[in-house]
């Protein structure tokens, strides 16, 4: 068997922890090729050379497959998916785009946000917002999969793979990039922050929320919000964790205000230390709380962080 794992790739960057966790995930099934797509991509594919269980690293250095865009990317794919029984991806933005395009176009289905790999057929992956684990056998020829990356540890470096570049040329016109809005922000990127501090609806205004970013700031910390915070206008769009956001596992979680809505949950739960300040005793959230504070918001955060 053999495994092609398409990495994340930003500005010519290889997306290191993304990677690295689904490498893990996927390196028993058997020999696992990395594709490093986009110009400027020699960088991205070294770095992927060294992560321990690759064996070969290919980079398809074409300016068309730099934004990774799905319609290039997902043809670069099929023109080698021939010689591999699984495709995988990190559970990211660009591989929910570009894998089902793979699988549509191969005529098999795609399994997303595996979470466990039983065998070379058999897949587990959440369900019901978390609250279900199914269990997924299939008997496609070529198995595609999105690896949900907070369920496995970082493969270490020190491999030596080798580099194959490819000289295919992107050549689909049906979508092209247009510009990239990035929130430009000091602090750690959310998915792959130690440490984080969400605000929910309890926060009350957009100009509350900046006692749930002072306590981030003296931790060094990540801030997310629940949807109910960003429905509310409270915090922006890419600061959702939850089942419709983003999905977390940060060392420390700190919910302040948060009710603890079965989706918002499905996003964090994974956490491996969570701390609630509700002043509702009876919030969901204290029951997935290692450490939960029956308190009013407004006087425990601002004397934490004094505190710290």
């Amino acid at each position: 068997m053999a495994v092609l794992l398409l990495a994340e790739v930003s500005d010519g960057k290889l997306a290191t922890d993304a990677v690295s966790k689904a490498l893990t995930a996927v390196k028993d099934l058997g020999s696992v090729t990395v594709l490093v797509a986009g110009q400027c991509s020699e960088a991205a594919a070294a770095e992927a050379a060294t992560l321990e269980g690759v064996a070969k690293v290919l980079s398809a250095a074409d300016h068309g497959f730099s934004r990774m865009l799905a319609e290039p990317v997902a043809d670069l794919i099929l023109s080698i998916a021939g010689d591999y029984t699984h495709i995988a991806a990190a559970a990211t933005t660009n591989a929910r785009n570009i894998l089902p395009r793979v699988a549509g176009l191969l005529d098999v289905m795609v399994i997303s946000d595996v979470t466990a790999i039983v065998d070379a057929d058999t897949f587990e992956r959440p369900v019901y917002a978390g609250n279900a684990i199914q269990t997924v056998k299939s008997k496609d020829t070529t198995k595609i999969l999105t690896i949900r990356t907070t369920s496995f540890d970082p493969s270490a470096k020190g491999g030596a793979a080798t580099v194959e570049r490819l000289d295919t040329v992107a050549m689909s016109d049906l979508s092209e990039w247009v510009q990239n809005e990035v929130a430009e922000s000091d602090r750690p990127e959310l998915t792959s922050a130690e440490i984080i501090v969400s605000g929910g609806r309890g926060v009350g205004s957009e100009e509350n929320f900046a006692i749930v970013e002072k306590l981030a700031d003296k931790l060094g910390a990540a801030v997310g919000a629940s949807r109910a915070a960003v429905d509310s206008g409270f915090a922006p769009n890419d600061w959702q964790i939850g089942q419709t956001g983003k999905v977390v596992a940060p060392n420390l979680y700190v919910a302040v205000g948060i009710s603890g809505a079965i989706q918002h949950l499905a996003g964090m739960k994974d956490s491996k230390v969570i701390i609630a300040i509700n002043k509702d005793e009876e919030a969901p959230i204290f029951q997935v709380a290692d450490y939960g504070l029956v308190a009013d918001l407004f006087d425990a955060v601002p004397e934490l962080t004094e505190k710290l």
